[in-house]
């Protein structure tokens, strides 16, 4: 059933009449009137049927029947959309997309930090670059990164609009060409890890997956659609509600059927900028305009869940945002840090799994943003890989004990040999963050680091089933 309010109870610019967080002041009021009118006549980026079909997917992921992977670049920069960039990441989602299959023997859903995560929120409005304070990076949708870009210029909101659809456009056009056609060989080289026991692992899991896919081709069984292509939905933080506001649009539900008109709406608001949306940590008050305006739409949302969430909070957000306790709809995206994981997730998941919205939402988790340090003179940003594992790991124990389904990961990392995390197979350490930093907001694994992820992903559901038989 649907959970849409109707149009007396909200409106797409209800939102204006709540107190906002990390809320831009333009300077220029005509230029942005002139910006939002531009978006407004604009065609959606995603259509409602795809929103709708990442729905059913992410039911079957509440539900325990398949496993989320979402990732992608902190914050996606204008220069990103180009074709190696978009590619590289396509083929890493793809890679480990197939190890999680592998391991816990269920289909994964695929969602890209991607085509519209040009927003970031920070925590100070200004910062120092090169000895001077200026107002802060806030991603490309509002200013630029240099000394002399940090002015907010609302053309950066079209701008933003034209390289999403470029983005998406290219995804789409690389998916339907066979970017992803299991029959083409896959880069599976280890020759980075260094730990030989976990070569072994890695080794076996890639065996599996090569041997099987020529099993396939040898009896014709690779002969499917399902082999040439698969679905890549994107998302990204729904931060600036001026630009949401504007790609939001009243359209035809196309689940609406007259025979069933009293289980759905025959038209229903979508954010058609992207195809899933979360709120952050710093923008999720109750009675605050993020929550307003995220209550309205029909797509999927997700809701970031940190150390600062009571468990009143948290029921409070589901019951606004998802009243009619629609399956899948709401994403839970747990980030605490490793030294808090343990004893702040099991009382969230208590809260839920307790309450009238059991068993409705997806459990993911996010062990990045909990674990940013700072290491030498500088103050560079990283994030051990060791800790981000650690969290992970203990997020999957708690879920288990808790008798509950850790249903996805979502992480930030990127298909460039970037060396901005500490750790893994690779060894990297505080000496080699220098060769190839280049994020300009927080840190993402590399390829290497996040395919080595999976892997450990998978090890823990191999040997959960393992157990299972044994028992």
């Amino acid at each position: 059933m649907s959970s849409q309010p109707t149009a007396s109870e909200w409106t797409p610019d209800s939102w204006r009449t709540k107190p906002i967080k990390q809320g831009p002041e333009y300077p220029d009021q005509k230029a942005l009137s002139k910006s939002l009118s531009e978006l407004k006549r604009l065609p959606p980026i995603v259509h409602p049927r795809e929103i709708l079909k990442l729905k059913e997917h992410l039911r079957d992921v509440a539900r325990g029947d398949a496993f989320l992977l979402q990732g992608g670049d902190c914050a996606e920069l204008f220069d990103y959309c180009e074709q190696g960039a978009i590619e590289s990441k396509i083929k890493l989602l793809l890679q480990m997309s197939l190890v999680l299959i592998w391991g816990a023997d269920k289909r994964v859903v695929r969602i890209g930090r991607m085509a519209g995560q040009y927003a970031k929120p920070r925590s100070s409005p200004m910062e120092v670059l090169d000895g001077k304070m200026v107002p802060s990076f806030r991603g490309d949708i509002l200013n630029g990164f240099h000394a002399d870009e940090r002015e907010l210029d609302p053309g950066r909101l079209v701008k933003a609009y034209h390289y999403s659809a470029a983005t998406l456009n290219y995804i789409r056009a690389s998916l339907s060409s066979g970017i992803a056609d299991l029959h083409r060989p896959l880069d599976w080289g280890l020759g980075h890890v260094r730990d030989p026991a976990l070569k072994a692992k890695y080794s076996e899991a890639v065996t599996f997956l090569t041997d099987m896919l020529r099993f396939m081709h040898t009896i014709g069984a690779d002969k499917t659609e399902k082999l040439d292509t698969v679905d890549l939905f994107t998302s990204h933080e729904g931060l600036l509600l001026e630009y949401e506001q504007c790609l939001t649009r009243l359209l035809d539900n196309p689940a609406h059927s007259p025979a069933s008109s009293t289980t759905t709406n025959p038209k229903e608001y979508y954010n058609t900028s992207a195809h899933f949306l979360w709120i952050g940590d710093r923008t999720r008050q109750i009675d605050h305009a993020h929550v307003e305006f995220f209550r309205g739409i029909a797509n999927p949302i997700g809701i970031k869940v940190g150390p600062t969430t009571p468990c009143a909070d948290l029921l409070a957000l589901l019951r606004t945002l998802n009243p009619s306790r629609e399956e899948g709809k709401i994403t839970l995206i747990t980030r605490y840090g490793a030294a808090k994981v343990a004893a702040l997730l099991p009382g969230h998941i208590r809260a839920v799994e307790d309450s009238e919205y059991a068993r409705t939402v997806v459990w993911q988790c996010d062990p990045m943003h909990g674990n940013t340090q700072s290491v030498g003179a500088g103050g560079i940003k990283t994030r051990a890989f060791s800790d981000i594992f650690s969290e992970l790991q203990q997020t999957l124990r708690i879920h288990k004990e808790q008798g509950s389904y850790l249903g996805g990961v979502h992480l930030e990392l990127t298909g460039d040999a970037v060396t901005e995390c500490l750790g893994g197979s690779e060894g990297l350490d505080e000496d080699d963050l220098s060769t190839n930093y280049t994020s300009f907001c927080d840190p993402r694994l590399n390829e290497k680091q996040a395919l080595e992820l999976a892997f450990l992903i998978a090890d823990h559901y191999r040997c959960e089933r393992k157990e299972k038989r044994e028992r």
